[in-house]
């Protein structure tokens, strides 16, 4: 009781037992105005009453929060999570840093026991699977053994970790995304722990942790850095954010899905700018929208640049925890506790916001989005015009109909059967005809007996994937009776289309057998190939070698459709080149179709075997056909079956060997897992602040460059940096496995660093991850010129535009721009996350002040930059004197933002990254 301040803890009694709670009505019986306060802040709130200790968390930081007022304010917040969810790609490297810690306090001697996690932590692994088998019922064993293969060591690793530290918990692969596991099982809406009960909230080592806000949880993505700190016990800091209302109304009209909704939904709260501030949903429209729509929307806030959608608790929220077999014990103390405590919504609440957006729902209208940003929101009925404009606008490509294009073809001298032969079996020559030069490429191609044509806009990947759509069983039984119904019209997908089903969970695999529409994906090719990200992360695998071959001798732009939420540049394949968002409904829509030139509202998606046309609303079902199936085929039995046995994992993970040492045994012949390089023999004490003098820029960079950009997860070549240091390791080219892979491993990691083909440096003279070493003028990739400018003690910085670091929270992101010898980044704006793990690195992010940027300021990049200000007197948010001086002599002089928002993120930049300051901070204790 010492802790509580304000004389506020209270009694709760329930049918399942009595327990203590910080009470928010007690509060306003002080004269506080908690009714009016947005129910996200009154979480916080809770929060910090809760966890108050008079050091880490003040009093001062409790009356921040108390006081809060739409406009927010500059003074940082605490937030210690309840728990903490991580996926493999990101969770790796930060067990690997966590059994650094370990290592480096056995070599001072202390006691590495003492280095676990303080909360509960579930690992998902969930991001390794790769589509290269499809389309065939044996896909998804196939695609689990190569996922053991090239993953095993990294499984073993997260196997010691699961049995040697406490509190932490691992799903196996093959069991579903994190997302959607967090979803359907791990969230509990209010905690009980040691007699307290409190709402439940956690942070994620991913971006789309914000999924679990359409379950009234507070939670949203950081870096794996940021958690580690979490995992270790140190609060979460950031600034008092604003809360914009999204006030929705009316319903979804027929036709129109949830996608087209959280599409339309990015397009609104991206034009208006929500990056960093929190959304809080209300209105009459809530009414109408259940759980896996809510938390649809909140999945994509990263795409909104929003930290957090948040949906309070209310009778909806209730009706879908019994529906997923949440205990009704479980759901009782969640009524109980949130309506006994200001956390209830009524619908009835007069909240002050920062600022309220509408959106009537009955405005909606089927949306697809791309074609490399999940904000650019394209209608259905302007996507086949929209193609063809960024054909010509991107591409330089002349528009024809495929007719047209034919005709012009054989006039042109083509042959009758131009012929494209790709056999596996068969070591034979491939060729290749295509005849069209300034109109869009055509290139015919024959497969065994099968010959088609593929030009620009065909779609080569199809895949449902992802947490955002496929925990929405309207959508993905929508998808099959889609499928259905052109079955029945004797239609199928293309044959040069990739088709992919990975479910976010084995709930979805269960009902559609139990809806029997499983075999009617399967008929069109959309076999399950795994439970987990595959294409979303870029793991869409190979594309089939003949239409990889046409693609890459002529330059072909090829199409993806997806129902995930991310399509970035090279992010979906490195052969495709536009990429976009939509429905599961729609994705096989146009699997069927086989081109995005294809106006589904007017035009035939097909033909059947009579030479009938065959139209979208032809094999599209209606809102009472999808809620029928619902109703037979959703129960808690399904829920209850794939989630009782979750942490059992197959039998090759039973099966796995691991070691039974505290200490992990590093391993120096491994390419997958390093220990850190981070805390190896760390100073007791860190270093003076020092101002940066004479560094040069490494990259110069546009806007919206994501952590895609920065830190790719997909694949690469032998070409590459990173594919030259796995070479010279022994590493063959068919077992380099993917980036994110690889995360444990710096090495790798560091040669991956802006190694994105997309990645445009206005330094360099290609695209891709090369750069200039200036003080010779030489080209090279970004890695060599870091070695270089290393050898020379030459610091370095980075240029950017706006929205740097925007896309998924990938600390290697930070972790390898810091590791290239990077001290600072200077851009006109940054995506929450990435900043962070920037300060949480070391390094420093600095901010144009409003008005300047690069080009107004006549920067090219090819300066040598000084920065002051940071050695005397550092504050939050200082102002400090940049110097770039050019070859000539002249010197430019500007001030601009050092974003260390606050006093904490001082002391982490001071020691060098937040583990930094945690580890100096045990040692101390």
């Amino acid at each position: 009781m010492q802790n509580d301040i304000y004389q506020i803890k209270k009694l709760l009694n329930t049918k399942t037992g009595s327990y203590t709670y910080y009470s928010l009505p007690e509060l306003e019986k002080q004269g506080h105005e908690i009714g009016k306060m947005p129910f996200s802040i009154r979480i916080l709130l809770e929060n910090v009453l809760r966890n108050y200790d008079d050091f880490a968390i003040t009093k001062e930081n409790v009356e921040t929060l108390l006081n809060w007022k739409p406009e927010a304010s500059d003074k940082d917040i605490p937030f210690k999570p309840a728990r903490v969810l991580m996926q493999d790609f990101t969770g790796v490297p930060a067990v690997v840093d966590i059994a650094s810690l370990r290592a480096e306090i056995a070599r001072k001697g202390k006691n590495p026991d003492e280095i676990n996690p303080l909360i509960p932590v579930d690992l998902v692994i969930d991001h390794s699977v790769q589509v290269d088998y499809f389309g065939t019922e044996y896909s998804y064993g196939r695609n689990m053994d190569e996922e053991y293969t090239r993953n095993k060591e990294r499984y073993q690793f997260l196997k010691w970790a699961q049995k040697s530290f406490s509190n932490f918990s691992v799903v196996p692969p093959g069991m579903g995304i994190c997302h959607q596991v967090n979803l359907e099982y791990l969230s509990k809406g209010v905690i009980q722990r040691n007699g307290e009960v409190f709402p439940d909230t956690l942070v994620g080592t991913d971006s789309h942790t914000p999924m679990v806000n359409g379950i009234g949880v507070i939670a949203w993505g950081v870096g794996g850095i940021e958690a580690e700190a979490a995992i270790l016990g140190q609060p979460i800091y950031f600034i008092m954010p604003e809360v914009i209302g999204l006030r929705l109304t009316g319903e979804l009209p027929l036709g129109s899905t949830a996608t087209d909704m959280v599409l339309t939904i990015a397009e609104l709260l991206r034009k208006y700018g929500v990056v960093g501030k929190f959304v809080e949903v209300f209105g009459d429209g809530l009414d109408h929208l259940s759980v896996p729509d809510r938390a649809t929307i909140g999945n994509m806030s990263p795409e909104f640049g929003c930290t957090v959608t948040y949906f309070p608790i209310d009778d909806k929220t209730l009706e879908y925890m019994r529906l997923s077999n949440r205990s009704e014990e479980q759901v009782q103390l969640v009524e109980d506790y949130c309506k006994a405590n200001l956390l209830w919504r009524t619908g009835n609440e007069e909240i002050t916001y920062t600022d309220i957006l509408e959106l009537d729902l009955g405005t909606v209208e089927p949306t697809v989005a791309g074609p490399k940003r999940p904000q650019d929101k394209i209608l259905l009925k302007d996507f086949k015009p929209k193609f063809i404009d960024v054909l010509h606008q991107s591409f330089g490509r002349k528009y024809l109909k495929p007719q047209e294009q034919l005709t012009r073809w054989y006039a042109e001298g083509g042959s009758a059967l131009p012929i494209v032969v790709t056999e596996p079996e068969i070591k034979q020559d491939i060729k290749i005809e295509e005849k069209i030069e300034d109109g869009m490429k055509m290139v015919a191609v024959t497969m065994g007996q099968e010959q088609f044509m593929l030009s620009d806009g065909a779609v080569v990947v199809a895949a449902i994937t992802s947490c955002t759509n496929t925990s929405n069983p309207y959508v993905m039984i929508g998808a099959g009776l889609v499928a259905k119904k052109a079955r029945q019209l004797g239609i199928n997908v293309k044959p040069w289309v990739k088709t992919s089903l990975a479910p976010g969970s084995k709930v979805v695999t269960d009902y559609l057998i139990k809806a029997d529409l499983l075999d009617d994906l399967e008929a069109l090719k959309f076999h399950v190939v795994g439970y987990g990200c595959t294409s979303c992360i870029g793991n869409s695998g190979p594309l089939p070698a003949h239409i990889a071959k046409a693609i890459d001798d002529h330059d072909l732009v090829m199409a993806s459709v997806l129902s995930g939420n991310r399509n970035f540049e090279a992010r979906i394949h490195p052969q495709i080149k536009m990429n976009f968002l939509m429905s599961p409904m729609l994705v096989v829509a146009y699997a069927l179709a086989g081109r995005v030139d294809v106006d589904l509202v007017n035009e035939p998606i097909s033909y059947d075997p009579n030479q009938q046309p065959v139209f979208l609303k032809d094999i599209w079902p209606s809102n009472d056909e999808i809620n029928a199936v619902m109703s037979e085929v959703l129960s808690p039995t399904q829920f209850a079956t794939s989630y009782g046995t979750i942490f059992d994992g197959n039998e090759t993970w039973q099966n796995l060997e691991i070691p039974d040492e505290k200490i992990y045994v590093w391993d120096d012949n491994s390419t997958y897992i390093k220990e850190s390089p981070f805390f190896n023999n760390l100073p007791d004490e860190p270093g003076e602040l020092q101002d940066i003098k004479d560094a040069n820029v490494l990259l110069s960079l546009g806007d919206s460059i994501t952590t895609d950009h920065i830190s790719p997860a997909g694949a690469y070549n032998e070409t590459s940096a990173a594919g030259k240091y796995l070479i010279s390791r022994g590493v063959e080219k068919a077992d380099f496995n993917s980036y994110g892979s690889r995360r444990g491993h710096d090495e790798v990691m560091i040669r991956g660093t802006f190694a994105n083909v997309r990645i445009k440096n206005k330094l360099a003279s290609r695209e891709g991850g090369y750069t200039k070493f200036l003080p010779t003028g030489e080209d090279m990739s970004v890695y060599d010129a870091s070695v270089k400018y290393k050898e020379a003690h030459i610091p370095l910085m980075v240029l950017a535009g706006k929205e740097y670091g925007s896309g998924s929270s990938r600390d290697w992101a930070a972790k390898g721009t810091f590791l290239l010898g990077v001290k600072a980044v200077l851009a006109e704006s940054y995506e929450r996350i990435h900043r962070s793990n920037l300060v949480g690195m070391g390094v420093l992010p600095l901010q144009y002040k409003t008005g300047d940027n690069a080009e107004s300021l006549g920067l090219t990049g090819e300066e040598t930059f000084s920065i002051t200000g940071i050695a005397n007197d550092i504050k939050p948010l200082k102002v400090v004197e940049v110097t770039a001086v050019k070859k000539d002599g002249q010197a430019i002089v500007f001030s601009a933002i050092a974003r260390l928002d606050s006093k904490i993120e001082i002391e982490y930049y001071r020691n060098g990254g937040i583990l930094q300051y945690v580890l100096r901070q045990f040692l101390k204790a």
